[in-house]
């Protein structure tokens, strides 16, 4: 059998290498952590190691929900987790990119709108991709960009944003924009991926802080961030629920999560709830990164995720190398991840991070 030359795979590698862009794969080796997303330090402080010490929990579900992959233990965490959020249900996916992808793929129909914001995540553009829906985006948090493309939308409306973006830090407008949802007839989708955990008096989310529970057509909610777990949560009605089961293809076509999983998460939330200190010491650290001093931009963010821009992949590189090298593990993101000319150091605070080493990592780059 003749094989496939690869001459156009090193093409394309050979792209990003010559743009400065090319991704490698890393071990951790135990520098400062400013790159996880352990907000919390559950990982880190190992607080779900000791809840399966009998190791009685399934390590594989043996298919896919509508087969043999079912259980009552992934329901239960399911009406739990709907419960703990204010919301009449959910369905649990492997990941936040599943249920995104899953939600957007299979919910808006042809001749229907989407209109997302511009910065949202490649998880919720790749679900949006996979619709029949028509689709636009609108400037990021610019509910006058937003309103305008309303007025022209047709069909069935859904306009989708996350709560904190994952790459800016910084919070949507969420009780403006879900106003412009009433007056549109819209139904609004938010991604919580990067504030569960973290924003709210018990870290249930933006959404939960603004009373604006019952303006959401739905909610996804991901394990994998602070939560120290993995996988998420599409919240909504028991209808939404309901046809997510027959027409979401990355639920259908999929093996369940297996017990072990689902332990975690419903410790997780038993956990992460009562981290009151740890939220503290949080918005501590985030005020003391918004107030230092700094000879390059720093965008404004009141939650973990703290940007500082360096222009140019080569230049970024080059201030992440010297960090790593004085033991700050901060990672550079590059071009084509975030436009040209705004490439930055994403930094991620966590409650087990302390001042000092944030004093060291504005030396070294003053």
């Amino acid at each position: 059998m003749k094989i496939m030359k690869e001459d156009f795979l090193n093409k394309k590698i050979n792209q990003r290498k010559e743009a400065d862009s090319l991704r490698k794969l890393k071990l951790p080796d135990g520098k400062v952590d400013f790159c996880s997303n352990d907000y919390l330090g559950i990982i880190k402080n190992g607080l779900l190691n000791d809840f399966d010490k009998g190791d009685k929990y399934s390590k594989g579900s043996g298919g896919s929900r509508l087969l043999a992959g079912n259980y009552e233990l992934i329901e239960k965490a399911e009406a739990t987790i709907a419960a703990f959020h204010n919301a009449d249900a959910g369905l649990i996916f492997n990941s936040g990119y599943d249920a995104n992808l899953g939600l957007l793929s299979a919910v808006p129909q042809r001749g229907d709108t989407i209109l997302y914001d511009y910065l949202c995540h490649a998880s919720i553009r790749d679900g949006v991709r996979l619709s029949f829906a028509n689709s636009f985006s609108f400037e990021h948090n610019n509910t006058e960009d937003l309103e305008k493309k309303l007025k022209q939308a047709r069909g069935n409306i859904f306009v989708v944003t996350e709560s904190v973006f994952s790459m800016d830090g910084d919070l949507a407008p969420l009780t403006e924009i879900s106003k412009l949802c009433e007056t549109y007839n819209a139904a609004l989708i938010v991604d919580e991926a990067h504030a569960t955990g973290v924003i709210g008096e018990k870290g249930e989310g933006l959404v939960q802080l603004l009373g604006l529970e019952k303006k959401c057509f739905a909610r996804i909610h991901t394990f994998g961030k602070a939560l120290g777990t993995h996988g998420a949560i599409v919240l909504g009605s028991h209808t939404l629920r309901d046809f997510c089961i027959n027409f979401s293809r990355a639920f259908v076509y999929t093996t369940a999560l297996p017990e072990s999983a689902i332990t975690a998460i419903l410790e997780s939330y038993k956990i992460f709830p009562a981290l009151n200190k740890e939220r503290k010491q949080l918005n501590a650290l985030i005020e003391f990164f918004q107030t230092a001093g700094s000879v390059f931009t720093k965008l404004k963010s009141e939650t973990p995720i703290q940007v500082i821009i360096i222009p140019g992949n080569a230049e970024v590189k080059k201030v992440a190398s010297r960090l790593l090298e004085a033991g700050l593990d901060i990672r550079p993101i590059l071009y084509p991840t975030v436009p040209a000319g705004l490439e930055r150091l994403r930094i991620t605070l966590h409650a087990f991070n302390q001042v000092t080493e944030l004093d060291k990592l504005f030396s070294l780059i003053s």
